[in-house]
C-alpha cells in the first residue's frame, strides 16, 4: 500500500467538475477514462476537490462543492475494477427523502478493456450506484441505488460508449429500467505540453418512466475542457450545459444550468 501523503488544491470560486486526461495512470470513473496496469503496481488512487459535482451534465451538489476519491486495480490482461466516492446533497434537494439522509455516493465497477488493433480498442463492464446513509423514500420516488452496464469503442482520443441501466429508480425516478445514455468524447493530449482537450456530447434517455411527460426527463449534455498536468496534479477549465427541462428545476435551482468549472485531482 502507498503512503504518499497529498494535498489537492482546487482554483477559483467558479464552479467545476472532474477533467478528462487521457493519459491518467488511474481510472476516473466518472469521466470513463479506465487505467492500463503499470509494471510498479496494479493498484492506484485518486483524489480531487471539485466546487460542482456535475453527473451527465447535471449538478448532483445543487453547485456546492465536493470532495471525491477512488482507488483502481488494473491487471496486464485488460480486467480492471475499482470503487469511487464523492458527497452529494441531490436526492434530499430534490424532496426524493421521505426521513433521513443521503450525503455519500459509493461507485463500485468491474470491467474489461483490451485493443482489438492499433489505435482501436474496447471497454466493457458494470457500475453499481449506492447511496450510503439510512433514508426512506418521499412518496412517488424511489431508492437511488442502481446499476448499469456499459461499452465503448474507443479510436485514439475519441470514445462512443453506451450505458444501460439494469434497475428501475434511476435518479430516483419510478420505472426506469432500461434508460440508456450515449456518451461521444474526445480527449486530445498536447504533445509535451501536460495539456489535455477535451470536447463530449451526450445523450441521457429516459423510458419507461411513470411520470406524467416522462419523456421530458430526457436531455442532452455538452461539455469543453482543457486541464493542464503539473507532475501529477491536474487543474482543468470546463464549460458544460445541457438542454434539460425544468423537470429538473429544484427549489429554484436548474441542475442542469451552464457553468464555467474549475477542478483539481491528483493519483498515486
Amino acid at each position: 500500500m502507498l503512503k504518499t501523503k497529498l494535498l489537492v488544491i482546487a482554483l477559483g470560486a467558479a464552479f467545476a467538475l472532474p477533467v478528462m486526461a487521457e493519459d491518467a495512470p488511474v481510472t476516473k470513473h466518472k469521466e470513463e477514462v479506465h487505467a492500463a496496469a503499470e509494471a510498479a503496481s496494479p493498484i492506484t488512487f485518486n483524489v480531487g476537490l471539485v466546487t460542482d459535482y456535475i453527473y451527465r451534465g447535471l449538478t448532483q451538489t445543487t453547485h456546492k462543492p465536493a470532495v471525491q476519491g477512488g482507488l483502481d486495480y488494473a491487471h496486464s490482461s485488460g480486467l480492471y475494477a475499482g470503487a469511487w466516492a464523492s458527497n452529494v446533497s441531490w436526492i434530499k434537494d430534490s424532496g426524493a427523502i421521505a426521513s433521513g439522509d443521503s450525503t455519500i455516493e459509493l461507485d463500485t465497477y468491474f470491467g474489461f478493456k483490451n485493443t482489438i488493433v492499433a489505435d482501436l480498442s474496447y471497454d466493457i463492464g458494470y457500475v453499481r450506484y449506492n447511496y450510503l446513509g439510512g433514508y426512506t423514500p418521499a412518496a412517488g420516488f424511489n431508492n437511488a441505488d442502481t446499476a448499469e452496464v456499459y461499452g465503448a469503442a474507443i479510436y485514439k482520443f475519441v470514445t462512443l460508449k453506451y450505458s444501460y441501466s439494469l434497475l428501475d429508480g434511476f435518479l430516483t425516478v419510478p420505472g426506469t429500467k432500461g434508460t440508456n445514455y450515449i456518451d461521444l468524447s474526445a480527449s486530445y493530449p498536447v504533445a509535451d505540453t501536460g495539456v489535455t482537450i477535451g470536447a463530449h456530447y451526450g445523450k441521457q434517455t429516459f423510458v419507461g418512466t411513470t411520470l406524467s411527460g416522462g419523456n421530458a426527463l430526457s436531455y442532452d449534455d455538452y461539455k469543453l475542457s482543457a486541464s493542464k498536468d503539473f507532475s501529477g496534479y491536474v487543474v482543468g477549465l470546463a464549460y458544460t450545459s445541457t438542454n434539460a427541462t425544468a423537470a429538473w428545476t429544484y427549489n429554484g435551482e436548474q441542475w442542469g444550468k451552464g457553468v464555467v468549472a474549475l477542478s483539481a485531482t491528483h493519483s498515486f
